[in-house]
């Protein structure tokens, strides 16, 4: 039938339709190539190699499983790590033992040795200023009377500030000598902010906090002053190696400049801290540089799980020590089997449902009608927890629960492709000819009825798709650690941080279901016969 179907010359031509919309041709090409592409996965991203030779014998662990007796002679039948064999003096010693990888030598299984990964042994010294902030207490003509630390705002000593004059130092507007009064004045007033310079032209805030009548007016009034954070308060880094020598940096610059304003007694505290962090975190480090107040931050690059792209690992490794990338494209497989064998199967029970009621109708139809009304009520997830509870979750099972629900939709859509064609002459004609209801449904009325199937086939695949990353992402689908792209999301949930986490499995089901979408747009116009219609 499917054949026939095929050669008609009616498909025909709609398929050289859909051959002119470049836009899903070419997706359907580029479909198809990934789904084959993550069907050989485990030639592109596995853990084992493709070819070995060893001892003048020629082994194929990706095909075929081998113990680690076989090339360490330890006795042991257990997975033999290749990586780790590889490295071994057996290969590493005699060039004519050697193992050939994948592309990606990595499974999506695997978890990756964190001494693999190449890190900078080097520790970074970040100087971070802390914003100043200070206060004062003035008298009605501004005179400052006590004086906290805002001498550094204006590149004074405490004791030279006061008995001076506010205004000397800074533009005092209309606005702030208004508040001030108010205050003195012994009224109600509200918070004050006001934003100005400082002699050295930095930016400061002026604060006035609120205030409530007293028995007796104030004698003096608090201003505080906090410094705006600008560009000069950016860390400044100096890079240490294991020699505890200066790294170079910035276009080969040294920021020695801060280093040198240091006191001995900190630096060498500093250099401690540095030899320390080599070894485990180190706690954070104050001191002041040319009387301000710094914080000294150490820092040094550590494999912690996930971890960003690197060299060798260009998706980055989630949660589990496991290569991204290599799971991604697993994952693709996973969700193009799934996504196929689901459609394929609801396409079978729609069309044999939607096939019975159409053909015969009357009460069949009706009770057919409402039974499948019934069991469309049913909450699906509610029942996809309590079987993957009682059975265990699998994919299988997954594929299952899913299918019993999932071809009702095309059920009613065959139905009433059944319901419009049963009536037709050339059907009649059939009937009286003695040709049994199996082969008149099947052969004839079904072939007609094919385009629903055609045209929802990908919009299908990619709602079964977005389904399962959804099942998956709440933990609700394939049990771990099985590769989905919904999992991955689930692990950038709790990592928020791990931006690769939520980039990659994001682009990948975009792309694969934007391809799915610009398909099924283009066999709906292919199929769709208002383009050749004129109106008479």
């Amino acid at each position: 039938m499917l054949i026939k179907y095929i050669k008609n010359p009616i498909t025909r031509k709609r398929f050289m339709r859909f051959k002119e919309i470049k836009r899903a041709y070419i997706s359907l090409w580029f479909l198809i190539v990934l789904y084959l592409v993550s069907l050989c996965s485990e030639l592109i991203c596995n853990g084992n190699p493709l070819f070995i030779r060893f001892e003048g014998k020629s082994y194929f662990p990706a095909l075929k499983f081998y113990s680690e007796d076989v090339f360490s002679g330890n006795n042991k039948k257990t997975r033999p790590d290749y990586h780790k064999i590889n490295n071994s003096p057996a290969f590493r010693d005699n060039h004519d033992n050697y193992m050939i990888f994948p592309l990606i030598s990595y499974g999506p299984y695997e978890s990756i040795d964190p001494e693999s990964i190449d890190v900078s042994e080097n520790v970074t010294l970040n100087f971070t200023p802390v914003p100043m902030i200070g206060t004062v207490n003035i008298q009605k003509d501004y005179s400052i009377v006590k004086s906290i630390r805002f001498g550094p705002f204006i590149k004074k000593k405490e004791r030279e500030v006061r008995g001076r004059y506010l205004n000397e130092y800074i533009s005092l507007p209309e606005n702030l000598k208004q508040a001030v009064g108010i205050r003195f004045s012994n009224k109600k007033a509200s918070p004050f902010n006001y934003k100005t310079k400082n002699p050295a032209g930095n930016k400061i805030i002026v604060s006035i906090s609120t205030y409530s009548p007293r028995a007796k007016p104030p004698k003096t009034v608090r201003l505080t002053f906090r410094e705006i954070e600008s560009g000069d308060q950016k860390p400044k880094k100096i890079i240490f190696n294991k020699k505890l020598e200066f790294v170079k940096y910035d276009n080969g610059l040294h920021n020695t400049n801060i280093w040198n304003n240091i006191s001995e007694r900190d630096r060498d505290e500093l250099i401690e801290l540095v030899k320390s962090r080599f070894f485990g975190p180190v706690d954070t480090f104050s001191l002041r540089i040319n009387g301000r107040s710094y914080t000294a931050a150490l820092e040094k690059e550590e494999v912690r799980f996930p971890f960003a792209p690197v060299k060798g690992h260009l998706m980055g490794i989630d949660a589990a020590g496991r290569d991204v990338l290599a799971r991604v494209l697993y994952g693709l497989r996973t969700s193009m089997t799934f996504g196929l064998m689901l459609v394929a199967c609801s396409m079978v029970l729609g069309i044999i449902a939607g096939a019975i009621q159409g053909y015969y109708g009357g009460i069949l139809d009706i009770t057919g009608q409402r039974l499948i009304e019934i069991w469309s009520a049913l909450p699906f997830l509610y029942i996809m927890i309590l079987m993957g509870s009682v059975y265990g979750r699998s994919f299988s099972l997954l594929l299952f629960c899913y299918g019993l629900f999932n071809w009702i939709g095309i059920s009613y859509y065959m139905r009433a492709e059944f319901l419009r064609l049963r009536k037709q002459p050339f059907i009649e004609a059939a009937k009286c000819m003695g040709i049994s209801s199996f082969k008149v449904i099947f052969k004839h009325i079904l072939p007609n009825g094919m385009v629903p199937l055609i045209t929802f086939f990908p919009f299908l695949l990619v709602g079964a798709i977005g389904a399962l990353a959804a099942l998956d992402y709440l933990g609700f689908g394939l049990p771990p650690p099985t590769p989905s792209w919904g999992e991955l999301l689930f692990q950038a949930q709790q990592y928020r941080w791990a931006w690769w986490l939520i980039l990659y499995p994001s682009m990948a089901l975009f792309v694969v279901m934007l391809l799915g979408v610009f398909i099924g747009d283009g066999i709906r116009n292919a199929y769709d016969p208002k383009k050749y219609t004129r109106l008479v």
